[in-house]
Order: C-alpha cells, then structure tokens, then sequence
C-alpha cells in the first residue's frame, strides 16, 4: 500500500495535477505503391536496341557489331551500272591527260637530254601557247618594266596625197579588252608581245636580219599592225586599214617605279625603239580588205 501511493505521488505535478497519459503509438504506414506502366510504345518508337522485324541481311553489320539492314550505297556505287562506267572512263582519261600533260611540263622546263632532243618538235606543240612556262618571274632580276607596242600609218587621200596618222597604242587596246574581263583570251594578253620577241630575236639591234626566220617574222609584224588597224576607223569614220600604203612600228619601253619604301633608284622615263617603215603588200592585208578594194577598183 505504501509503495502504491508513493508511486501516485510522484507522477503528480507540483499543482496536483496528473499529467496526461501518452498516446498510443501506432507504426508508420507508406502510400500504397502502384506498379509503374510505361506508355505504350509505337512501332515508329521502337528503341534503338531492339532489332526490327523481318529478314535481316547478313551482309550488313550494325554499330555494335550485330547483323543490320542493307542501305544505299554512296559515291559511284549510288549510280547505276552505265553511268558508273561512264564515270570511270571520264577519271580514267582525266587522269592519264594529267599524266601526259606534268610529263609534258616537266620535259619542257628540263635542261636539254636525250628525251627533249628527240621529242622536242612534240614536246613544244603541245606547250604552245597555252602552256608556255615563263621563268622570268622567278629570275633574280624579274621583269621591271612594261613594253607596249605602237604603230602609225600613212594613208593615201581622196585628192590622191599622203598623210601620216598618230601612233596608236595596240598594246592599251588589248590591256583595255583584257580589264574586267574574267577569261580573257590569249592572243590578247601575248599575242603581241610574243611578236615583238620574235622579231627581235631574228634581227640585230639596227635592224639586220640575223637569221633564216627573219622575213617571217617581219612578215608576222607587218600582218598583225594591218590586222588592227582594219578595225580602227580615222576621222572620216573609214577603216583606216584599206587607205594604208605604209606602216611604222615602235616599242616603248617604261620602267616599273620603285616602291615608296624602296630607296631603289631608277630612271623613269619612257625608252623607244623604231623600226623602219614597211610598204604594204596586199599579203599584209586582211581576206575582207583586199576584197573591199578589188570592188572599189572595179
């Protein structure tokens, strides 16, 4: 009995009152886990990793090294068979002209062997003129100066006298056809000035043949100067190729300047070269000229 009230008395607070009683505890209890459903997956949705139904190619392996479909084939192999052969004729020929035309090159820049002085006649047909090589650029002293090529004439006039025109720069002609145009052609950029080279490496410097090609060249010149000045017209709007009777023609040579921070010295005016005058023989005159002036004399 004692120990009983003693009991009650020490679980009674200092106001007398008996503090509340515990609740029960009950165990804690999760959510109810429902099983997770994935969406229904489409056939266009199929993963990578599950292989597609129907006859697989053995041929063909995947990435991972597993059997794949066929696909189509890329380059040539996506041609058919006639244009695949059409386009290994077209590399086959492409790369033997390549061939031919390095070995060409090569034989052309060579010094003189056995090979150059066999074929050389075969060798410069194909180099000329579109191929030429000029090692000018690469020379320790490169080209510094522009030549440029005039003519003038004399023409025969109504009341049967001469007069002499200006000389006429043929060669800012060609300069002024070549501008702004993407593909000039190759008379205009060398056709004039392979003349002048042939002409002066077939005659000495006052003028004398110096060899067996010197009429010809002087021949080329003559033909050419009439050449253009059948597609210029005088004053009177005429061409002045038909009244010509005979022709001059000189180079003038400029010096290229120096560049402003170049303490270079060099002369900066303008050398010329005449060479003598040439009467017109109705050889030198173009297939058309000769034809206006058979009707003019009938």
């Amino acid at each position: 009995m004692d120990a009983y009230v003693e009991k009650d008395a020490v679980e009674v607070n200092d106001d007398g009152r008996r503090p509340p009683e515990d609740l029960p505890v009950t165990p804690h209890e999760d959510p109810p886990v429902t099983p997770h459903e994935d969406p229904p997956v489409t056939p266009h949705e199929a993963p990578d990793h599950e292989a597609p139904e129907g006859p697989v190619d053995a041929g063909t392996e995947g990435s991972d090294g597993s059997a794949g479909t066929t696909g189509p084939g890329t380059g040539i192999m996506a041609l058919s068979m006639p244009y695949q052969v059409v386009v290994a004729v077209a590399l086959a020929v492409a790369g033997v002209f390549a061939c031919v035309h390095l070995a060409m090159v090569f034989l052309h820049v060579a010094p003189s062997n056995t090979l150059t002085k066999r074929h050389g006649e075969a060798v410069g047909d194909w180099i000329y003129p579109e191929f030429e090589q000029n090692w000018k650029l690469f020379a320790p002293n490169p080209l510094q100066m522009n030549i440029s090529l005039e003519v003038r004439a004399e023409l025969a006039t109504a009341d049967g006298g001469r007069r002499t025109t200006g000389w006429i720069d043929l060669t800012a002609q060609d300069i002024e056809a070549i501008r702004h145009n993407p593909m000039p052609s190759h008379a205009q950029q060398n056709q004039l000035r392979r003349a002048v080279d042939f002409y002066l490496n077939t005659h000495t410097d006052d003028g004398r043949p110096n060899g067996s090609r010197s009429t010809f060249s002087e021949q080329y010149m003559r033909r050419l100067a009439m050449q253009r000045l059948d597609a210029l017209e005088g004053s009177d709007g005429r061409a002045l190729g038909p009244d010509a009777r005979r022709i001059q023609i000189r180079t003038v040579t400029r010096p290229v300047p120096a560049a402003r921070w170049s303490d270079e010295k060099a002369r900066t005016n303008p050398g010329y070269r005449e060479f003598p005058w040439w009467t017109v023989t109705e050889t030198d005159r173009s297939v058309g000229d000769r034809a206006s002036r058979t009707e003019a004399g009938r």
